[in-house]
């Protein structure tokens, strides 16, 4: 072959070569997969909700592909720490205590906690000023989620309250209902949408005012991911923020909820 042919079949070869697309870096997310409306399993099998949409936005903006892993809520931080996966976008809380584990991205969704009762209690469980009356909670039982920030909230403020921990949230309610607790401690948006609206909810209610402190419950709910990656820190939060802007996390929430539940602010 003339070395001037084999020379220009070389750079057409090298050209091709440099000019390939890269393969989309492929990132594990780690959820639930039971947690409905946010991340659950529907009628066929697909992973759907608020979060799995999060997370489709967020990795369609920054390039990269999806692995969902599924994983039990007290297992989550360990698994992420010990590289089962690469990020967590599981509707957790971002608070001072996890950043000493992990770090997060921007919130994409608020964080807050009510209890669910009977309706017509009459139960003053709460002060005027928002404060929890300890000695309301005398002689009546609580059920928790194990390892949830609702947990960390009643261990801090009602230490002597007689509490109920459950491996999930689904028991929860299967239990109120069934009087093996007198109230839970859940997040609001979702105990309406799988209890309160339905005929097993008839009678209950919300027994608490909107439970927010951020000591507890943090700024909101952000993409967890593992400490000292900045670059990778930046462009999820960038990547929020451009869902924020351009309408995604309102169109996500509508989907499920008659309204969003994420802060404008946080697209500035």
């Amino acid at each position: 072959m003339p070395k001037k042919l084999f020379l220009t079949l070389g750079a057409l070869a090298l050209t091709a070569f440099q000019a390939a697309p890269a393969a989309a870096e492929t990132m594990r997310v780690g959820m639930e997969c039971t947690y409905a409306p946010f991340n659950y399993r529907n009628a066929d099998g697909d992973l759907v909700g608020y979060d799995v949409d999060v997370a489709k936005g967020v990795a369609e903006i920054v390039g990269f592909d999806l692995e969902f892993v599924c994983q039990e809520w007290d297992g989550m931080i360990p698994a992420l720490l010990a590289n089962k996966f690469d990020l967590i976008v599981a509707s957790m809380s971002i608070t001072e205590k996890r950043k000493k584990q992990m770090d997060f991205s921007a919130p994409y969704r608020v964080s807050i906690g009510r209890l669910i009762g009977p309706a017509d209690s009459g139960w003053e469980l709460f002060d005027a000023d928002g404060n929890p009356i300890p000695e309301a909670f005398d002689g009546k039982r609580v059920g928790l989620e194990r390892a949830s920030t609702y947990a960390s909230w009643f261990e801090a403020k009602l230490p002597g309250a007689d509490v109920v921990y459950y491996d999930g949230a689904e028991p929860l309610y299967l239990d109120l209902q069934n009087g093996r607790v007198d109230m839970i401690m859940t997040n609001p948006m979702k105990a309406y949408l799988k209890f309160l609206s339905k005929d097993d909810g008839g009678g209950f209610e919300f027994v608490s005012p909107a439970i927010d402190e951020e000591e507890y419950f943090g700024i909101g709910v952000g993409i967890g991911l593992r400490q000292d990656q900045p670059e990778l820190k930046a462009k999820l939060d960038d990547a929020v923020k451009q869902l924020v802007n351009d309408g995604s996390l309102e169109e996500y929430a509508l989907k499920i909820f008659p309204f969003p539940i994420h802060n404008e602010k946080w697209g500035q």
